[in-house]
């Protein structure tokens, strides 16, 4: 029978080898910060921790089973705000009392067990976990001691394959622009007016699923990013009884210790815009890569 569309790129598949050639530990970075927290924690105080730590997710560890049972991420913070905010002169009850057992009992409905990953599975493996669950941190537990060794992200993935993958053959797919590989988001763009209020912004999140807002004017003109990571200040600042605020007040509150927003155009390459997201600066990380046994 004659085969009939496209033969494929002879190296299309060479980051899926690479991929399933490195492990999970191998990605660990030598330096990185992790925070857990007890199920028994106030959420209120687990969310302040998070900022004054600097970190976005914790695996939660109950102490009555004496395992990891989930993971605390901004996204809880979101979905406790969208839930419960009323007015600036109700206080969120369930954020100030709650505990994170609580909260989970509430929001879950049902026991749901933490997807996680062993430092020995393959970096191919992980990828395939993060897709399939619709999840951005995956855990990576030492199936002995039961520690977790640290939290991966593509992000994480990424670097990892910038780094290491400069000594593999390129993929011709690389060089094609942004605009023919269908890679991205090019129409129903959630995007948040500027005169909004940040509720709303919270009510897109929830909705649409995304992770950042592009913030714009009267004209249609973008005049900042909103991103998920932005909503956690609202802790820091402790103003998140007032989502009444303009999303216009909301950007010229944040605090200037801002993550730069990288913007890319639909005539770049791939290749290029995978270099710039993976050269972007992360934040400083101070916990130490454990030896590995064997």
């Amino acid at each position: 029978m004659k085969r009939t569309g496209p033969a494929p790129e002879p190296d299309a598949d060479v980051y899926m080898r690479f991929m399933l050639s490195h492990c999970c530990y191998d990605a660990i970075p030598t330096s990185s910060k992790l925070v857990i927290f007890d199920t028994t924690l106030q959420v209120k105080k687990a969310f302040f921790a998070l900022v004054a730590n600097g970190v976005r997710a914790a695996p939660l560890w109950d102490s009555k089973l004496q395992s990891f049972v989930g993971m605390l991420t901004i996204t809880d913070f979101i979905n406790i705000l969208h839930r419960y905010y009323k007015s600036p002169m109700v206080q969120i009850y369930e954020l100030e009392e709650h505990k994170i057992e609580t909260w989970r009992e509430i929001f879950l409905k049902c026991s749901n067990s933490l997807i996680s990953i062993t430092p020995e599975a393959s970096l191919f493996e992980a990828i395939y976990s993060l897709l399939k669950n619709k999840i951005h941190r995956l855990p990576v537990i030492d199936p002995e001691s039961g520690n977790v060794l640290h939290i991966l992200t593509h992000k994480r993935i990424l670097k990892f394959l910038h780094i290491f993958g400069a000594m593999i053959p390129k993929p011709r797919f690389l060089q094609k622009r942004i605009e023919e590989v269908a890679i991205g988001t090019f129409s129903k763009i959630a995007t948040v007016m500027e005169t909004a209020t940040v509720h709303d912004a919270l009510t897109i999140f929830v909705e649409r699923r995304v992770s950042a807002l592009p913030v714009v004017n009267e004209q249609g003109k973008v005049v900042a990013l909103y991103s998920r990571f932005d909503v956690i200040n609202l802790a820091a600042q402790k103003t998140y009884n007032n989502l009444n605020m303009t999303m216009r007040d909301a950007i010229a509150s944040r605090s200037c210790c801002m993550e730069g927003v990288l913007k890319c155009y639909p005539h770049e390459t791939l290749e290029t815009v995978i270099d710039r997201i993976a050269k972007a600066e992360v934040r400083s990380r101070h916990h130490h890569r454990p030896h590995r046994q064997g």
